[in-house]
């Protein structure tokens, strides 16, 4: 694979199935170099054994929705300000019509169980700011008052002057009289000029004031819509949440779950017969988020009930759906994603496993649809009927047309005897290859088996490459992943370069004269601390890392709570675990990747420990991304993210070469 042959990566969002399981409609996504952005459509397949069509063609159509009766399909679509809004349009296909105006665009929506109106969250920005006033530049916009622990983040900026609010609007049909161009027309100097109709229903504001809320989905009844508030803090970072339930009349609100039952809600569903479920996880003090394990809850009268277990199954990877009385979820576990079926009283049953990970999944009829990712593919649609597994698209096949080489497995016992999981990529030949090691972001995060571009990218130019889920990851248990807080660069080290040794031992083709190292956000925190201790590397790449806990906690949108449970709080701790506090040992000649709006791993990260690379001596090289933030490899500008793998083949090409 290529860099530029990420256009073919083509990715299938959460499916939608019709009530009678008729026929199932799902979005795609890929990047577009020519566009140089993502491009994708709304698509739809009879089941169980239709040819997949699009029933839209916009230029980044997405998140479809089926009204309860599945006769029309609500989805995103970007306005003539490319902002986000709703669209209606009938099942079938056709021209889609316009439902909402919203000046910043709508973030999610949700039909009414009647099929009548839509709810809709979307950001309200403070007079003044944000285009509210014609022809004011962000650089004449009053200075903002920060008064609470936060006040940005990644991918979106400021969030206090411009809350998510909640709206409902009523439901346009689909087959109604367009709005058409108001002509020139002599008036009377006191009558209104003609305006020309965006969308045929006014929205009513159901949400007000400085409270910011997140989730959507209507009570049984349609009467109320649930959603989580996110109040800024004062003082001290609070995980905890609220689920609130919004009266659609705008009569008010009620407090359906407080802060006090300890919860961290990541997803809301509600059952035909009322029943709310939840995906969420206990977070005690309000600030341990460290390896959540997250599960599934019911809402019941003495409170909410835990239905699966918080340390073998973690669920935090993936959204909630019901079918019937069930539920089904999506489970982490050794770079797999599996689906699940779970009842109320706690059975639980695989639906699909394997080698997969599922992104999205809907039920119907006895019939389950799922989006799913492969180690030969990016996205497809499976159908699960009857305990068989039939795969319905095969937007894959250019990408294995450009040459993708399935990584091999393997498990390496550690120094202290603890199993080590990961993957080996060879080229193809007898080698000897050079070998890079890679390192996964997070920490609680993992390496999966799906196809991987920044892997195969590498493999294309005549690297072995070893990655591994090391100690902190998610997707083996909840003490795996809590096997790190507050000791970074201990056994998640150990870990990463006893695979590094295990791997090179077990295949004679790698070439452990030659070893580089690379790796990103987290990845790249490990990245910095493995050079400053281990001196074996050619080279070595640092990208958006987490590279100074004592900065992190004022410039980070999680600085508030990150590196305080993960490094802690004293200077002695801080130094302990800060690649910034080791930097005077590192030799190896490094490039720092990183972007100009990554809020999440700020640039002062990049820059400062550049920085003290140069003035000490050691080879660096820094590159920068304009207009990119934290997901550029994953989400950024495709020319970007072309750019970015030419600069890092560059590197290994001068530091690291294949010949």
């Amino acid at each position: 694979m290529k860099a530029r042959d990420i256009e073919s990566l083509i990715s299938v969002g959460r499916p939608e199935i019709a009530p009678d399981g008729g026929f199932a409609v799902f979005a795609t996504s890929r990047p577009d170099l020519s566009a140089n952005r993502a491009v994708g459509q709304i698509w739809g397949v009879e089941l169980p054994d239709g040819t997949p069509r699009r029933l839209t063609r916009g230029i980044a159509d997405s998140s479809p929705r089926l009204s309860p009766d599945g006769s029309r399909l609500a989805f995103l679509r970007g306005d003539a300000k490319g902002k986000p809004q709703v669209h209606v349009v009938a099942a079938a296909g056709g021209e889609p019509v316009q439902a909402t105006d919203a000046v910043l665009g709508v973030e999610s929506f949700a039909w009414s169980p009647d099929g009548t109106s839509l709810a809709y969250l979307a950001r309200v920005p403070e007079q003044g700011r944000y285009g509210s006033v014609e022809g004011l530049d962000a650089s004449a916009e009053a200075p903002r008052h920060i008064t609470g622990v936060r006040w940005h983040a990644n991918g979106l900026g400021y969030i206090a002057d411009r809350p998510a609010h909640v709206f409902v609007v009523a439901a346009p049909a689909p087959d109604s009289e367009p709005f058409y161009e108001p002509a020139p027309a002599v008036r009377a100097d006191d009558a209104e000029p003609p305006k020309k109709r965006i969308v045929a229903a006014e929205p009513v504001q159901l949400t007000n004031g400085t409270t910011s809320h997140g989730g959507l989905e209507f009570t049984a009844d349609g009467r109320e819509v649930l959603t989580v508030p996110d109040d800024i803090e004062p003082d001290r970072r609070d995980l905890r949440d609220r689920l609130v339930a919004v009266a659609v009349d705008g009569s008010g609100e009620r407090e359906v779950l407080g802060a006090d039952a300890g919860l961290s809600i990541s997803d809301v569903v509600v059952a035909d017969d009322g029943t709310v479920g939840l995906l969420a996880h206990e977070i005690g003090d309000g600030r341990d988020f460290i390896a959540p394990g997250v599960g599934l809850f019911l809402l019941e009268d003495d409170g909410p009930r835990r239905l699966t277990d918080a340390e073998t199954i973690q669920l935090g990877e993936g959204h909630l759906s019901v079918d019937g009385g069930e539920f089904l979820v999506q489970d982490s576990t050794r770079g797999r994603l599996r689906l699940l079926r779970v009842t109320r009283d706690g059975s639980i049953t695989e639906l699909l496993g394997g080698d997969v990970e599922v992104g999205g999944h809907a039920a119907a009829a006895g019939r389950v649809v799922a989006s799913v990712a492969r180690p030969d593919t990016f996205g497809e649609l499976v159908l699960v009927e009857g305990g068989a597994v039939r795969t319905l698209t095969s937007f894959g096949a250019s990408i294995a047309a450009a040459g993708i080489v399935p990584p091999r497995e393997l498990t390496v016992t550690g120094r202290d005897g603890y199993p080590v999981h990961g993957w080996v990529a060879t080229p193809e030949g007898d080698g000897p290859f050079p070998v890079i090691l890679q390192i996964h972001g997070g920490p609680f995060a993992s390496y999966g088996i799906h196809l991987f571009d920044e892997t195969q990218v590498l493999v294309d130019a005549g690297y072995a490459v070893v990655y591994s889920n090391p100690r902190g990851s998610a997707g083996y248990g909840r003490a795996h992943g809590r096997s790190i807080r507050q000791q970074m660069g201990t056994v998640d080290f150990a870990d990463v370069i006893d695979f590094l040794e295990g791997a090179l031992a077990d295949d004679p083709r790698l070439d452990g004269t030659r070893v580089g190292v690379q790796g990103g956000s987290y990845g790249g925190y490990l990245t910095a601390w493995v050079i400053a201790h281990d001196h074996r590397f050619r080279g070595a790449i640092v990208e958006r890392g987490f590279l100074d806990p004592a900065s992190f906690q004022g410039t980070s949108d999680i600085g508030s709570f990150f590196g305080d449970e993960y490094v802690g709080v004293s200077v002695d701790d801080i130094a302990r675990q800060s690649p910034m506090a080791v930097v005077g040992q590192v030799t190896t000649p490094t490039l720092v990747i990183h972007s100009e709006l990554d809020y999440r791993c700020p640039l002062e990260q990049a820059t400062r420990y550049y920085s003290a690379l140069k003035r000490q001596g050691t080879e660096a090289e820094l590159l920068v991304f304009p207009g990119e933030n934290h997901e550029l490899t994953r989400s950024g500008q495709p020319r970007h993210r072309v750019e970015r793998f030419d600069a890092v083949l560059d590197w290994w090409r001068r530091h690291l070469p294949v010949d």
